[in-house]
């Protein structure tokens, strides 16, 4: 344990109060006295508070478990919806209103692009994140499989200049589309000039060609005539044009061009939550001095590759030459939002006044906002929000009370800090049953404030299953994304957005591609996103970021929003429909394949989040693909098991015996880690296999099915 020191009764652990008051503190303009005292009133005040939330979920949770009990031999819709209106798990809709965020960043609420989630207690992705704003096309298109490897076009070994030249055909494809000319193609561009503040374009054939839209050159770097670097915008996205007759590839293009480089990751969330293993003092400490450093820019990681290595830090502004020949500055990194925890954990990095956890969530609150501080003062050495806003993302709230109770903190923190109302603003996760049903009333709950919904089909399942754990036995996991439901989940969000007037205002987002490796399918099926009207959606990585802002030049959708406005809007009936396995027939085959999957995914999670303390990472499934996996994963594939087990689709011992080869599967595809702890040598010691295992068969009893509580503990025995 670490050592505690006493501020204003409450009982702080010596990294975490190191940390604020000898390196947070000085130069918000906020004393230690102050600083402490509020926060110690703050926990008195909203501690009680979030803990009837809770209780208020566990009670809904026990109707719902009785109701289902009472009427296990089959129900009427009707009956079901009345008696949810009847205990206020869905309430009424109130009238029409629209949100009212001032200060909100351009990147937010005027641009539409792709979002980054990374987990903030690595600096190195961190870092990677917040400086992807921009992208080589050029890079994100050689090192992946959207350009195929057949006749010729191999991507191994040293440069492949057939490779090349199909990246510079599909890169001339992408500005045919993004910045058509007047006549011609970019593909019979041999030189790039600006006269008289356009873009001039000579062609093969000793001809002229301007854009078809002259305002769409922004700027340019270099000599007028010619230019080193040339900015688009479209969609008010830009991209760039770089030239260089010199460079390797800039020799073999035409015009010279050796790159193009799209603005790529306007918005990033450094997450708290889902994508990082935080179970006590020196893991918040980590969390919130990387975010300290990011907010004051002064971040930085040393990367060895090899023999050699270097310092990556964060990118400076770019700056270019307007048209009109004044100065064009333009924000070199991605706006960053922080996601905080939910409601539900407690966190032994601070004790109240009686000893007891303070809440996690509420916590983050105070320390990520006071953080940022330092941005709206000025006391950064790089900006973050140049509209004087702090972004936070909360996640997991349940229904209208909690969106708030989360809005009556954030008003108590603003007023610790000294902060104009509404100065922190919020992202409202669509990812919970009782805010999907009741989003309207959730968003107006924290109107003043709102800047981002997002939908999360993972945690939304996790919490479907659990929510109606006793209405039966689930349809099989890749059957529960086709079904009535979660297009009404998903549509809902969009519509009720538009209807509460977040076009140009905040995010409408979509959730994440989680297949990182697979970067041709991500181009053929993720482009559906801004084609459902959302303005943002998640992306795996840098290079994923780069390529998925292809869709957003392709797709204006703040135009298609406005169409959008006037279809018929989801119906929540459809949102409420269980989507149960009903009568179809599973096989013994189809059982066991399932639960091979389901097990396979969730050991190969746990065993590195419980033994190594890694969040989020590159899992590989049951077929050694790769894929993205974070606690939401976790959680729809432990209730999923719980949920058979609970209705006899397997059994306990068939459980078992999958969890134990499934282990030793596990166990392979991590053999050639140092660091790895196996678990099949030894499955009574295992501490990653008992957390596993607990995680099923005690699914039943996880407060909304959550993952935190066993990860936590299983972590701090780990640590301990």
């Amino acid at each position: 344990m670490s050592q505690r020191i006493e501020e204003s009764g409450l009982q702080v652990a010596k990294p975490i109060h190191d940390l604020v008051n000898q390196s947070i503190l000085p130069g918000t303009g906020v004393t230690a006295a102050v600083f402490w005292a509020g926060f110690a009133t703050i926990l008195a005040e909203f501690g009680p508070k979030n803990k009837a939330l809770l209780d208020k979920r566990d009670q809904l949770q026990s109707q719902i478990d009785s109701w289902h009990r009472a009427n296990s031999s089959g129900f009427e819709f009707a009956d079901y919806k009345g008696f949810l209106q009847e205990i206020g798990y869905l309430v009424p809709e109130g009238g029409e209103f629209a949100v009212s965020p001032e200060n909100v960043d351009t990147e937010i609420a005027k641009q539409a692009g792709p979002q980054l989630v990374v987990p903030i207690m690595n600096a190195r992705f961190a870092l990677n994140a917040v400086n992807a704003r921009w992208g080589s096309l050029y890079d994100a298109l050689y090192g992946n499989d959207v350009i195929s490897e057949q006749e010729g076009a191999e991507k191994a070994g040293a440069y492949n200049p057939v490779r090349g030249q199909k990246v510079i055909d599909y890169g001339r494809d992408f500005l045919d589309g993004a910045a058509p000319l007047s006549n011609g193609s970019h593909h019979q561009a041999i030189r790039y000039s600006v006269t008289a503040g356009q873009l001039m374009i000579t062609l093969e054939d000793g001809t002229s060609a301007s854009l078809q839209a002259p305002d769409q050159l922004s700027g340019f770097l270099g000599n007028a005539g010619n230019p080193s670097s040339i900015l688009i915008k479209n969609n008010n996205l830009h991209l760039e044009l770089q030239v260089d007759y010199n460079h390797i590839i800039g020799q073999s293009d035409k015009a010279g061009v050796k790159d193009i480089v799209l603005e790529s990751a306007l918005t990033t969330i450094m997450d708290c939550e889902d994508s990082v293993a935080a179970v006590d003092a020196q893991d918040k400490a980590l969390a919130y001095g990387n975010w300290l450093g990011l907010i004051k820019g002064t971040l930085e990681e040393t990367i060895t590759r090899g023999d050699s290595s270097f310092v990556r830090s964060m990118n400076p502004d770019r700056t270019y030459t307007d048209p009109d020949g004044s100065d064009l500055t333009l924000n070199g990194r991605s706006l960053m939002f922080i996601r905080n925890v939910g409601h539900l954990m407690t966190n032994p990095a601070i004790l109240d006044a009686q000893g007891n956890e303070v809440p996690e969530g509420i916590m983050d609150g105070v320390i990520s906002s006071l953080i940022s501080v330092h941005d709206l003062n000025n006391q950064s050495k790089l900006t973050n929000s140049a509209a004087g806003s702090i972004y936070i993302v909360k996640p997991k709230m349940h229904g209208p009370e909690e969106v708030a109770f989360t809005n009556d903190l954030f008003d108590a923190i603003e007023d610790l800090l000294g902060l104009a109302r509404h100065t922190i603003k919020v992202g409202i996760m669509d990812e919970e049953r009782r805010t999907s049903v009741n989003l309207t009333e959730c968003i107006r709950a924290a109107q003043g404030r709102v800047v981002f919904i997002n939908t999360g089909f993972l945690d939304r399942t996790g919490d479907e299953i659990h929510t109606s754990m006793l209405a039966g036995a689930f349809a099989l996991k890749g059957d529960l994304k086709k079904m009535p439901w979660i297009t009404a989940y998903e549509d809902n969000n969009v519509d009720v957005g538009l209807a509460c007037g977040l076009k140009g205002k905040a995010q409408i987002g979509k959730g994440m591609w989680a297949i990182p490796d697979n970067m041709a399918e991500m181009m053929a099926v993720k482009i559906g996103h801004p084609k459902a009207g959302a303005n943002t959606a998640w992306v795996p990585s840098p290079t994923a970021a780069t390529l998925h802002a292809m869709h957003y030049h392709q797709i204006n959708v703040p135009a298609l929003q406005e169409t959008l406005k006037t279809r018929l809007r989801a119906n929540v009936d459809d949102i409420l429909t269980i989507p149960l396995l009903g009568d179809q027939h599973l096989t013994a085959e189809d059982i066991q394949l399932e639960l091979d999957n389901n097990v396979q995914g969730m050991l190969g999670y746990v065993v590195r989040w419980v033994e190594q303390g890694v969040g989020c990472s590159k899992v590989p499934d049951i077929n050694n693909v790769g894929l993205m996996e974070d606690r939401a994963t976790l959680r729809i594939s432990s209730q999923h098991i719980a949920n058979w087990l609970h209705h006899g689709i397997c059994s306990s011992e068939q459980v078992m015996e999958t969890l134990k080869r499934m282990a030793i599967v596990v166990d392979g595809q991590n053999s050639s880690d140092p660091e790895y702890v196996a678990m099949s040598t030894n499955f009574d010691t295992s501490i990653a296999f008992s957390a596993a295992c607990d995680l099923v068969y005690k699914g039943l009893e996880q407060p909304s099915g959550y993952t935190e509580p066993l990860l936590h503990r299983y972590r701090q025995k780990v640590k301990g």
